[in-house]
């Protein structure tokens, strides 16, 4: 079908840019008019298929405007979530808290629209650097860290991604976004992937996560919780369909995520494992590469940006009106935030997967495909995971927060209320879509890739669900008294991270910089002959290498305002992504060598 294609990303950038000249009775109108009408494009473009938006650049055509099933739906629910998360924080004064949120909307479209990996490549580091400032707004004592690991770690990935895109065109020769062999991988395959997969938060590269969503601003948390990750698992269904390695690593996704959600204590983090958990069943899916895991993959996405929005609105709220989002500090808040309650508790059953509720219709199309691609192993310990999902999120999160022991100060407690009509406004379209979907999914399942045949609603997905709801039920009222909210640091896997960049910065500070010393001193008494060449291979190494990494290291220890002890003993410590952005830098340096 021919028609004009309109790009939303470029409303997104042209609407963020204008924002700060809006003032006045005109703002609010403003900021609901640029995603409404990014939405309106979104829709528009839904009725086209093709290639749109060329663009000459070089040796090679950009193509800005690929559309079919796959980024029709992708991009159907990035728009609508633009909305309600500029809905919900349509109070917020900063403009450039909502410039910042727009351009990071724009970024996921960009990239859900391209057809080729350089503007996939554009619109990605858009995307980090969109969303890192909504960590940064926050302005709490460890936003500033938080969000420089965030940066630091996502241009890593950007890196291994350029690095992989770079040695598929030697090998290849286009540039064109498109399913990669997965079953003979090359070196660029797997490099391409790993880019992709920091995004998102595959184990073990998923620790920037929980720290940074629980860290971002009451309404920055929603726009994160919703584009980074959905933005990567589309970016995996294009190229990596059919990997068998994801598989393996949705599975332990799935599984690792409720084992920390269970021991968190800070509500919005729960949410954030919440989300390393939930994407692995959409890995998984996307591992087992069927029509019918694709398909489950991709309504998996959608469903999970209206709860999990849903849930980071609720716990934005508490956090808005509080100040507070440890269960320690918390709790018996139903008597004073009855509505964000009410709303918090159809999330909490949407991602439990309960029948009529949001997750009910996707997450058992991956657990299906699983079955009939006799992957028993996978589709049982997913069906486990899901069980842990209503342990951690359908009971513990309403019971401690909203129920249970009161925690709250005084001063917390006389704070604590429904937040303002926009906030409650969008958290009721969030529950109504949530209901909506898990109780008719027929317009959801007519915008998937592939046909669906596939009914959720047999008297045996009924049956299972209620035995495997009743049994999460059983076990976290018997076992409740185990997991009460403790207020404590839980060790994570960057703690091998950490340690293994201290001895980084070791070898950088002792071992090479005494060998820089005594090869000057050699030098300067010899400083003839054989000695001139390796004297300048030698001049240019210390320059860029020994004495780059210990300025760039002492440099990130004067931005985070620390001392290198603070950062040795801290619960974040940076010495790693020195380490591997070196090791980055260096993947870009050989593929630019086989090119040359």
């Amino acid at each position: 079908m021919t028609g004009s294609f309109i790009h939303p990303a470029l409303i997104m950038v042209i609407g963020a840019l204008l924002l700060p000249f809006i003032r006045g009775p005109l703002r609010k109108p403003y900021l609901i008019l640029i995603p409404i009408l990014t939405f309106g494009a979104v829709l528009s473009n839904n009725t086209l298929t093709g290639n749109f938006a060329p663009f000459q650049f070089m040796d090679w055509t950009l193509e800005f405007g690929r559309v079919d099933k796959l980024s029709s739906i992708f991009a159907s629910i990035m728009a609508l979530m633009a909305l309600i998360g500029t809905l919900y924080g349509m109070h917020v004064k900063k403009s450039g808290e909502h410039v910042a949120a727009w351009f990071y909307v724009a970024g996921s479209l960009g990239t859900i629209y391209a057809g080729d990996y350089i503007t996939v490549f554009f619109f990605w580091e858009m995307m980090a650097f969109g969303s890192v400032f909504l960590i940064w707004f926050r302005k709490g004592p460890n936003s500033l860290k938080v969000g420089y690991r965030y940066l630091i770690i996502h241009t890593i990935g950007g890196v291994v991604l350029l690095a992989g895109i770079m040695l598929r065109y030697q090998a290849v020769g286009d540039i064109e976004f498109s399913l990669l062999d997965v079953r003979n991988p090359q070196l660029y395959t797997w490099l391409i992937m790993i880019g992709f997969a920091l995004n998102a938060a595959v184990v073990p590269l998923h620790s920037w996560l929980p720290d940074a969503y629980s860290e971002a601003s009451f309404n920055g948390a929603v726009f994160m919780c919703a584009f980074t990750t959905k933005t990567a698992v589309y970016t995996l269904a294009r190229s990596c369909a059919g990997m068998d390695i994801l598989v393996l690593l949705g599975v332990i996704m799935a599984l690792y995520g409720v084992i920390y959600a269970v021991m968190e204590n800070d509500i919005r983090k729960l949410l954030a494992w919440s989300i390393v958990s939930q994407v692995g069943y959409m890995i998984a899916g996307i591992g087992i590469g069927t029509e019918l895991a694709i398909n489950g993959a991709s309504a998996h996405a959608v469903v999970h940006i209206l709860y999990k929005s849903l849930l980071f609105m609720g716990t934005g709220s508490v956090l808005y009106m509080t100040g507070k989002t440890k269960f320690t500090e918390l709790g018996g808040l139903y008597k004073k935030m009855p509505l964000t309650f009410f709303f918090t508790i159809i999330g909490c059953m949407s991602i439990s997967a309960a029948p009529f509720f949001a997750a009910y219709v996707s997450k058992g199309m991956i657990i299906g495909a699983g079955y009939e691609t006799h992957l028993n192993w996978a589709s049982w310990l997913l069906m486990f995971g899901a069980t842990g999902t209503f342990m951690y999120n359908g009971l513990k999160l309403p019971y401690f927060l909203f129920f249970g022991k009161n925690n709250c100060s005084e001063e917390t407690w006389e704070k604590a209320a429904d937040p303002t009509w926009n906030m409650l406004s969008a958290m009721a379209i969030g529950a109504f879509l949530c209901i909506f979907v898990g109780s008719s999914p027929g317009l959801l399942y007519s915008m998937l890739p592939y046909p669906v045949h596939y009914s959720p609603f047999s008297a045996y997905h009924l049956a299972e669900t209620l035995q495997l709801m009743g049994f999460a039920a059983l076990a976290f009222f018997m076992f409740k008294k185990y997991l009460e909210p403790v207020d404590r640091q839980v060790l994570d896997i960057d703690w091998l991270y950490r340690k293994a960049g201290l001895f980084f910065v070791w070898i950088a500070v002792n071992p090479l910089q005494w060998f820089d010393t005594m090869w000057s001193k050699v030098y300067r008494v010899v400083g003839i002959g054989t000695l001139m060449e390796t004297s300048k291979f030698w001049s240019w190494f210390d320059w860029n290498v020994i004495d780059g990494v210990i300025d760039g290291f002492a440099r990130s220890v004067r931005v985070l305002g620390g001392r290198m002890r603070v950062l040795q003993t801290g619960q974040i410590q940076y010495s790693l992504y020195a380490a591997a952005l070196f090791a980055a830098c260096t993947m870009i340096a050989y593929a630019l060598f086989q090119l040359a």
